[in-house]
């Protein structure tokens, strides 16, 4: 048995803006990432519920409760879980302290690594100066985004068709939007400021769908991503160290690339 088929198991694991009850959120990459990946302690870095778009139109296929059965199962299998609400699912926020299933809500946590340093884990929308002074500008632009993802859908089933691999057409985009890369990074300043006046060594946050894992003036900035464009989780190592996982591939695809090659090289 391969060390894929076995899954991997870290000291935490960090995911966030799943945003079930979507049509744009890709639940069956995410139970294949929960399949193969396991962790002593779970975080639900926000936005794992979309609130917003529930109650505007009932959206919820069995994938997307087979997610919240996959993580509650963790949870009895004895993994620590917090959820830490995002604005999408800001409802939770009348919860903090309370657990569900083992589920522990929280506004943010700080999880000490391995190695001792300390995190603050924060969803970051606190953070989000059109969240905070212009929430009607978050509806508006939420719309907008859900217009995106659709395109992104039926690109993305035109690669699959093809044997292509998931690829985000709307990241992409946003990535060459100039003011979107601006706002990115008064975001990831805005919230290493936060870690720097908490005292702690890094912050591990998500809301703006961009993995990122790097040093900001001694700062180390995390952000986990998203299972909307990029299908990508946080990960720490038993040893303390980092890593950002991107999952835009199911495991049983894999081997079924690698058996292709190895028959054509055999050939």
């Amino acid at each position: 048995m391969t060390a894929l088929q076995e899954g991997r198991h870290y000291r935490a694991l960090f995911i966030s803006d799943v945003h079930l009850g979507t049509r744009g959120c890709q639940a069956d990459l995410l139970l294949d990432f929960l399949k193969y990946n396991d962790a002593e302690t779970v975080y639900l870095v926000g936005d794992i519920v979309d609130g917003w778009r529930l109650k505007r139109s009932w959206y919820w296929p069995q994938a997307h409760n087979d997610v919240i059965q996959k993580i509650l199962r963790k949870a009895r299998k004895g993994a620590r879980i917090f959820y830490i609400p995002g604005n999408h699912d800001e409802f939770l926020r009348d919860f903090l302290g309370t657990h569900f299933g083992g589920v522990e809500v929280a506004d943010s946590v700080v999880h000490t690594a391995a190695d001792g340093r300390e995190y603050l884990v924060i969803h970051g929308d606190q953070f989000d100066v059109v969240i905070r002074h212009a929430k009607w500008l978050a509806f508006f632009g939420d719309k907008a985004y859900v217009t995106a993802l659709a395109l992104n859908t039926g690109f993305n089933l035109m690669r699959r068709r093809l044997g292509l691999t998931y690829w985000s057409l709307s990241a992409w985009a946003k990535l060459k939007v100039k003011n979107a890369v601006n706002f990115i990074g008064r975001f990831e300043d805005a919230l290493s400021d936060e870690a720097r006046r908490k005292g702690v060594h890094g912050v591990i946050c998500g809301h703006i769908h961009h993995a990122a894992s790097h040093d900001i003036d001694g700062i180390h900035y995390i952000n986990t991503g998203d299972w909307v464009e990029s299908c990508t989780a946080v990960a720490e190592h038993h040893d303390g160290t980092f890593e950002v996982i991107r999952w835009v591939q199911r495991p049983a695809e894999q081997q079924a690339e690698q058996g292709m090659g190895e028959r054509s090289v055999a050939a």
